[in-house]
């Protein structure tokens, strides 16, 4: 033991009392000074504190990995460690002396406390807990007791998500520290990491994030407990357990206490907590925390410091050997003794440590720390590398450490490559502060100082980009600091705040950015709105004043404005008054949002007024009344499209007059459906299905069929009156737009669907349809088909006669129409849009509206009047065997008659609506109507033409068409005239 003249003082108290402040004014009031310090993090700190009143010619910074010494070098700050030995310097302190009683460090304090003094002044700066064993080993000690200036007090158990600000949550493994910066940054945008493991430099970055407000989070080691001076107001445990190298134990009150007491520095008081999966502290550790009360330490640990060189076992056995005082305790073995022991027992080390030089070379070498914590084996055998390369060159090769510095000079990788590298790195820098152990020890220390950096700021990097919104925190703490934040929104509704990207502006509606989650996103997207109000008035005004072609609604009654959902459609008192529903955020306030609802409305209602004026003319029509008036009604609350079934009564009941003044209004009565021709076109049949749906109440709004088709597929499982509001009408397989079944309507009056006929060229024309199609068309309509096959009649060849002049205004009667003659449709009375009402004059016995036995929304089958006899042609002489008959093949013969199919169609009196027919012959399943007699038409039989029959119609014959004499064919056409 040491004792002297020096003056010894025990500075002694808990956390936050100054005794740090305090020994470095101690040592700046001496001319030259050393103070110890438990960590490199610490040292570096107080050196940085020095040199800002000194400058840094007169301080040194000596740590395991650096070593910073000026030639005038008065002042030096060092890790217990790296403390030098001999030097003579008027003042000495060691700090947090309480480590003594550390299991794998403590007897480099012991040893400190006991042998190391200042030729004037000696400070030993720690807990209450020393008192007594710095009182029976230090003898001439004098104590000196501070108090905290601050109060700490216990506040029990928190969510994560419901720490304070400034608050610091302390985890005991680095898996631990991550998630639960991972879970701050979700919860509070961001946490600075601190952790014994990361180089000064990393660790500085990181608690300026902390410092300057940029987190008000930092997660923790227990590495802070070691005088790290920083501005916490709250502590948090999320375990109370801790790995110490051997085994998982619980911490000592006196180790919560240390870190506790980082909370509330200078006069703030602070207070401590668990949070996470940590059980709350027992009300007698909590006082004891609260009241700094610990149990006395009575044993320090201890190795012997009078180490012999002579052989490694002499040394081996001096590093065993065991205090003599009852106050000591033997020291457990460390790394540096389990490394000689290993070396030891090697041949080729034995063999070169064979003199005290060698063995003390061998114990430098031994001292190098297990940075990489990779196995003790993987770090002997590096040791012993380097053990080999020192004893045989004096040095280690240039051309080998460059190897492997050059392998850890990398920054890509995530956060645990880093970290490794960083771990790596600092077995070099620490083999090139050692004196003499490299030919050009500036280069090498600046060298893997430089590497050491660049992995230190792209592990700082990565630990930013993972644990910190910078965002959200800028956004936070503008907002905690009560500061305007500024809101810029660009033309495609991207929304920054103050400079940084925060998500965008879709119509009324901010959406934050994907990229946050959880608590993260409430709190951006209430910083964001809150900056964002002033920019919901601009857009607002710039809609209400935008045309309506920059509006528009969808066919699921959505409202856009441009490329952004801004309200919808909801039903309103009246089929034709929808209200608005509109998407604002509430933060936009009410004046927004009676803005964008009038200018809505006002589009939808113009919007209606445009497509369906024909039917609010109808609506607002004051001369209508009595049972026009009420059809008017009904009209009205079906969108313009009623079907005849419906309204069968109704329209029996109207008088001419009543259909007449219905008829101004543009209303059609045709024989399957009552319609408005103009109601039927693309842009009010999409607005007519999305008031019809919201009507409904539906889930799901239908959509519009395309536009311009004549026929399209039928929809399985459509609500009720889905094609009727399509303004088609379903039949078989297919639906058929209303307006075009009314045209094939009037053609299949004139055709004998008791007798049966077969689909004219015009018929599928104007459907679009093939035969098949067409078949289950009629099917679906009322109509029985029955297929048939017979042999195709070829073209026969004629020579055309010469033309014969017709006289002036007379025109041709249909003539055959084949299936390359193009359907003219019907101009007389025909409505724009090629619309054929059916006749409304009173029709004979057989026609819809006054046949009892006919369905009203079928076709009624016409009886044809009987045709007159057919001319007999003359004869024409037999052909010889060698000739071939004019537009017959050569091998006709051979090939065989070509055949063609064919459907013969009749009444089925009940029409099979909602039938899927599976073939032509299913089709309009049902009997032909029976008359009183039997029908005298004849069916067409098996193969060949059809036979005439004869066509008994109620009808006046038609007029027939005079030849125009200026059609080049009217020669031919009258010859085929007088043929019939």
């Amino acid at each position: 033991m040491v004792t002297g003249s020096s003056r010894v003082m025990a500075v002694l108290g808990p956390t936050n009392t100054g005794k740090t402040h305090y020994a470095i004014e101690r040592m700046l009031g001496h001319r030259t000074g050393v103070i110890g310090l438990p960590l490199r993090l610490l040292a570096r700190e107080v050196y940085d504190r020095i040199v800002a009143i000194r400058g840094p010619s007169v301080v040194a910074l000596v740590t395991g990995e650096e070593r910073i010494v000026p030639p005038r070098t008065q002042y030096w700050v060092c890790t217990v460690e790296a403390m030098p030995e001999g030097m003579g310097c008027d003042f000495l302190a060691v700090d947090e002396i309480q480590l003594c009683a550390d299991p794998e460090r403590g007897h480099v304090f012991t040893d400190r406390l006991l042998r190391s003094r200042g030729l004037h002044e000696t400070l030993f700066l720690g807990s209450d807990t020393m008192r007594g064993p710095i009182a029976e080993l230090v003898p001439e000690a004098r104590f000196v007791q501070r108090e905290r200036m601050s109060q700490l007090v216990y506040s029990g158990a928190k969510k994560v998500s419901r720490m304070p600000p400034r608050s610091a949550i302390v985890g005991f493994s680095v898996d631990n520290v991550y998630a639960i910066a991972e879970l701050i940054r979700r919860q509070k945008g961001g946490a600075a990491v601190v952790m014994g493991a990361l180089s000064p430099r990393t660790r500085n970055a990181q608690v300026a994030l902390y410092q300057n407000g940029e987190v008000d989070y930092l997660v923790a080691t227990d590495a802070i407990g070691m005088g790290l001076n920083l501005d916490i107001d709250h502590v948090a445990f999320s375990s109370l357990t801790k790995f110490d190298g051997r085994r998982m134990r619980p911490l000592a009150p006196n180790e919560l206490a240390q870190i506790a007491g980082r909370a509330g520095r200078g006069m703030s008081h602070g207070t401590f907590g668990v949070t996470g999966e940590a059980r709350p502290l027992d009300d007698g550790v909590a006082q004891a925390i609260m009241e700094h009360r610990f149990t006395p330490l009575k044993k320090l640990n201890w190795r012997n410091p009078g180490l012999q060189f002579g052989s490694c076992d002499a040394l081996i056995r001096s590093l065993e050997a065991s205090p003599d005082n009852e106050n000591l305790v033997k020291a457990r073995d460390a790394d540096d003794l389990v490394a000689l022991r290993t070396l030891s027992a090697s041949a080729e080390v034995a063999a070169r440590a064979s003199d005290a030089v060698s063995v003390r070379l061998l114990w430098d070498v031994c001292r190098i720390p297990d940075f990489r914590g990779i196995s003790h084996a993987e770090h002997a055998a590096l040791l012993e590398v380097i053990f080999n390369h020192l004893h045989q060159n004096g040095q280690v090769p240039d051309d080998w450490i460059a190897r492997q510095i050059k392998r850890i000079d990398r920054t890509d990788g995530d956060i645990d490559a880093l970290s490794k590298r960083l771990a790596f790195i600092r077995t070099w820098t620490y083999v090139a502060q050692r004196k003499g152990w490299t030919r050009d020890e500036s280069h090498w220390r600046g060298h893997t100082r430089a590497v050491e950096d660049r992995v230190s700021d792209a592990l700082h990097e990565r630990l930013t980009q993972r644990f910190v919104d910078r965002r959200t925190s800028v956004l936070l703490r503008r907002l905690k600091q009560k500061e305007a934040l500024l809101a810029e929104v660009n033309e495609k509704g991207d929304v920054t705040v103050e400079g940084e990207f925060v998500g965008r502006l879709e119509g009324f509606r901010f959406r934050a950015d994907k990229g946050a989650a959880g608590a993260e996103e409430k709190a951006l997207k209430s910083a964001s709105l809150q900056a964002l109000a002033p920019q919901f008035h601009l857009r607002a005004d710039r809609f209400y004043n935008a045309p309506d072609t920059e509006i528009d609604f969808t066919e699921q009654g959505g409202l856009m404005w441009g490329d952004s959902a801004i309200g919808k459609l909801v039903a309103g008192s009246e089929p034709l008054k929808p209200r608005i529903e509109v998407f604002v955020d509430d933060v936009a306030g009410p004046e927004v949002i009676q803005k964008v609802e009038r200018r809505l409305q006002h589009f939808i209602d113009r919007k209606i007024a445009a497509l369906f004026e024909p039917l609010l003319n109808l609506q607002r029509d004051e001369t209508l009344n009595g049972l026009a008036r009420g059809f008017a009604f009904r009209m009205v609350e079906a969108y313009g499209i009623l079907p005849r079934s419906e309204v069968a009564q109704e329209v029996k009941d109207l008088d001419q007059d009543a259909r007449a003044a219905l008829r101004k209004h543009g209303m059609r009565f045709g024989q399957f459906t009552i319609f408005m021709p103009l109601l039927l076109k693309p842009a009010p049949t999409r607005l007519r299905l999305v008031l019809w749906a919201l009507a409904k109440n539906l889930q799901e709004f239908p959509e519009a069929p395309p536009p311009g088709l004549v026929t399209v597929p039928a929809v399985k499982d459509a609500p009720g009156g889905y094609h009727t509001m399509c303004g088609y009408r379903e039949a078989g397989e297919r639906a058929i737009r209303i307006d075009m079944l009314e045209r094939l309507a009037d053609m299949l009056r004139a055709e004998n669907s008791r007798a049966g006929f077969e689909a004219k060229p015009d018929m599928l024309s104007i459907t679009g349809m093939t035969l098949e199609q067409f078949a289950d068309l009629m099917g679906g309509l009322g109509y029985r088909a029955e297929r048939g096959e017979r042999e195709k009649v070829k073209p026969a060849d004629k020579v055309m006669p010469d033309p014969v002049e017709a006289p002036a205004g007379t025109g041709t009667e249909d003539e055959t129409v084949s299936e390359d003659t193009p359907v003219m449709d019907r101009g007389d009375d025909a409505p724009a849009g090629g619309v054929v009402e059916a006749p409304e004059t009173p029709a004979p016995a057989d026609i819809v509206e006054e046949t009892a036995d006919i369905p009203a929304d079928g076709i009624a089958p016409i009886a044809e009047e009987k045709a007159e006899e057919p001319e007999v042609p003359a004869e024409i002489p037999e052909m010889s065997e060698t000739e071939v008959a004019p537009g017959t093949a050569a091998d006709a013969e051979i090939a065989g008659p070509e055949t063609e199919v064919y459907f013969t169609f009749t009444w089925g009196r009940t029409p099979n609506h909602n039938a899927r027919s599976k073939g032509p012959r299913g089709a309009g399943a049902g009997k032909a109507p029976q008359g009183k007699g039997k029908p005298r038409g004849k069916k067409p039989q098996g193969k060949g033409k059809p036979q005439s029959g004869g066509n008994y119609s109620a009808r006046p014959p038609k007029n027939e068409k005079k030849i125009d004499p200026d059609n080049p064919f009217a020669a031919a056409l009258m010859g085929l005239k007088d043929k019939k």
